[in-house]
């Protein structure tokens, strides 16, 4: 098993790794780290056996296991030091998209006594993505009596980072005619403009052939590149005009196929074919979403085209252009935004991880049974689970951590009385209609020696006629006993019996071997 060595690092090294792997407890069993991603296997994360405050000798014998929910085995432990470290490389990208925050979850688990600890492993960003445009070449045509400060809308390039690593900065190669300019359309949408800063002459530059590259935040910087194609054109001199740049609309996402998000209208001053306008989806971001609308190209009404999903994309930012019938068209622009609202179309799952099975009659109250998670993929309401389980039951659910349950003893069982329960958990959110999933636990009992034999009646009373030869039968007698196996098997001794010449009662004290005893008379 792989494991970084300190007395292997420099005192450079091992200060980098006391400020990249710093752990702190959160409350109760929970432990946190960070680490940047893409380290390599064998990578130090922390010392979790002793950050939880588990002997490293006793990580064998009580059962310590590490569990990571549904992001694969990134990290390892060393039983016999008790550190965590990096067992195949993570990427932050492929684990968590573009989420702000990044973190992957643990479950260690050891037993005797049970117990469970959380631990999240934060996944930070390094700049390992450069900045991507969607396309290698981009082609504009702008009439040459467009007059300076004229503003052409650009495809922006596309960073897989996060923060400072993904903030884009875009520079123009050398140009007396063009510059570039980022606009801010609203809180939640770029853009990327081309501005014209000298008058153009078709006759003199028919076309210009310019680099546009963006630079990302990172250290140290990666860029990305496209070519401009710009080709000037004459005279169809006014392009189409929507009425607003950015249009907001709400959907739900459980809207059908074929539903309409919204009609847009746009006007052309020109007259003939130049004012005749063609309507299409210039781009759709995420780019993997590029299919999901569509646009009726003479209607101007934009459609849902599949199924929407909010769990996947909550926002679509939709480029629309609108162009005119010139053998060179010109062409406006204007965004829509489609905001999707959740609907309650994920039903809670739930997740029995451990059981402490089967629990002995004599088990305390408070007895941990076994260890229960729910989630949900819903938001808001939809998203928030409660978790139950029958009541008369003697057991509870026990919230222990976020959406983590323990199912334990509530009160003192008798196997003798109810030998197993069958116990359904529920969980239920709290949408409208709400949703809810179950999953069955089969508690056995496990019997202990916890009862006496037991005779049917104390005394039994014998009448004996003399002279009977000895060896003679006189009273078969049984106990007994409502335990399991070798608590249940029962023997016999003698107590002892006195006989006279004439019949007189006998009285039995009998313990245990056999089912059955026999009394004889003894000689006269």
């Amino acid at each position: 098993m792989a494991l970084l060595r300190r007395d292997s690092l420099v005192p450079g090294q091992l200060l980098r790794l006391v400020l990249l792997h710093t752990a702190w407890e959160v409350g109760s069993g929970q432990v946190r780290y960070s680490l940047p991603e893409e380290s390599k296997h064998g990578t130090f994360v922390g010392r979790l056996a002793q950050d939880l405050g588990l002997e490293v000798s006793e990580l064998v014998s009580r059962m310590f296991r590490m569990v990571s929910k549904g992001r694969g085995d990134y990290f390892e432990v060393n039983l016999q030091s008790g550190v965590l470290f990096v067992n195949s490389r993570v990427d932050r990208e492929e684990v968590c998209g573009q989420s702000p925050l990044c973190a992957i979850d643990l479950e260690v688990i050891v037993d005797k006594p049970l117990r469970i600890f959380h631990v999240e492993v934060e996944i930070q960003d390094i700049n390992d993505n450069a900045p991507v445009f969607p396309v290698s070449e981009e082609n504009l045509f702008i009439l040459e009596s467009r007059f300076p400060d004229s503003r052409f809308p650009l495809e922006g390039a596309s960073d897989a980072d996060i923060g400072t690593n993904s903030l884009l900065t875009y520079k123009l190669s050398p140009s007396e005619h063009f510059t570039v300019d980022m606009g801010t359309n609203d809180e939640k949408s770029k853009s990327l403009v081309l501005v014209l800063r000298k008058p153009l002459d078709r006759e003199e530059i028919p076309e210009h052939i310019l680099l546009l590259t963006a630079t990302d935040g990172g250290k140290p910087e990666l860029t990305g590149t496209v070519q401009l194609v710009i080709t000037v054109l004459d005279v169809n001199d006014n392009a189409p005009v929507f009425n607003q740049s950015l249009y907001k609309v709400q959907l739900l996402e459980n809207a059908p196929n074929g539903s309409l998000v919204i009609k847009l209208n746009a006007i052309d001053l020109d007259e003939g074919i130049n004012k005749d306008i063609i309507y299409s989806v210039r781009s759709v971001t995420p780019l993997s979403e590029s299919s999901m609308f569509s646009i009726d190209s003479n209607s101007g009404e934009l459609s849902v085209n599949g199924k929407l999903n909010f769990e996947d994309t909550s926002l679509h930012e939709i480029k629309i252009e609108a162009t005119d019938k010139n053998p060179h068209p010109l062409a406006g622009h204007c965004y829509v935004l489609v905001e999707v609202l959740d609907v309650n179309d994920n039903a809670p799952e739930l997740t029995i991880t451990s059981h402490s099975l089967p629990v002995p009659e004599d088990a305390p109250p408070g007895t941990v049974v076994a260890l229960i998670s729910v989630s949900d993929r819903d938001s808001g309401d939809n998203g928030k689970v409660t978790c139950s389980i029958p009541p008369d039951l003697p057991f509870q659910l026990v919230s222990t951590f976020k959406n983590y349950h323990s199912l334990v003893l509530a009160e003192a069982v008798d196997r003798e009385r109810v030998s197993e329960y069958k116990i359904l958990v529920r969980a239920r959110d709290e949408g409208a209609p709400s949703l809810s999933a179950s999953s069955s636990i089969l508690v056995p009992i496990a019997d202990v020696n916890d009862n006496a034999p037991a005779f049917p009646q104390p005394v039994y009373t014998v009448f004996v006629k003399e002279n009977n030869p000895p060896g003679a039968h006189l009273l078969s007698v049984s106990a007994s006993d409502p335990d399991l196996r070798e608590n249940g098997f029962v023997s016999y001794g003698g107590g002892g019996a006195k006989c006279g010449r004439a019949a007189a009662p006998v009285q039995l004290h009998l313990g245990a071997v056999g089912e059955r005893a026999h009394l004889w008379p003894a000689a006269l």
